[in-house]
């Protein structure tokens, strides 16, 4: 009775090396991909309309039934001016992760990237 036996080809050697090579790839670039520090995502009606970088110092307005200005300065960003009715927005301050800076008024909510900490409470 003749027994089938597997044989290792130069083939399966390429292919098992480009496995190697994409898992390599992937655990060394997937940290910098992750980096969610970065960037700061406007949203106006629950659409995104802008991502901004904040390593960029920058100012720009979002209009709309009011006119937030948004200012990006040293890895922060606050809404510094806002002529919508209370100013909530413009009182919320600079913000460098985690959490939102919203203006209800003009529907406008600018979410800022987790630090990676939780915050919770236990009573």
């Amino acid at each position: 009775m003749k027994r089938d036996v597997l044989k290792f080809r130069k083939s399966d050697l390429l292919a098992a090396a480009l496995v190697l090579l994409a898992a390599l790839l992937t655990c060394a670039l997937l940290p910098r991909l992750m980096q969610t520090g970065e960037f700061a995502s406007v949203y106006q009606d629950g659409r995104l309309i802008r991502r901004v970088p904040l390593t960029v110092d920058q100012t720009f307005s979002v209009t709309g039934d009011y006119t937030n200005t948004v200012t990006v300065k040293d890895g922060k960003i606050a809404v510094t001016v806002s002529d919508c009715p209370t100013n909530d927005c413009v009182h919320q301050g600079w913000r460098s992760s985690g959490g939102a800076i919203i203006c209800l008024p003009n529907r406008v909510e600018i979410r800022l990237p987790s630090d990676g900490t939780v915050d919770i409470s236990v009573p």
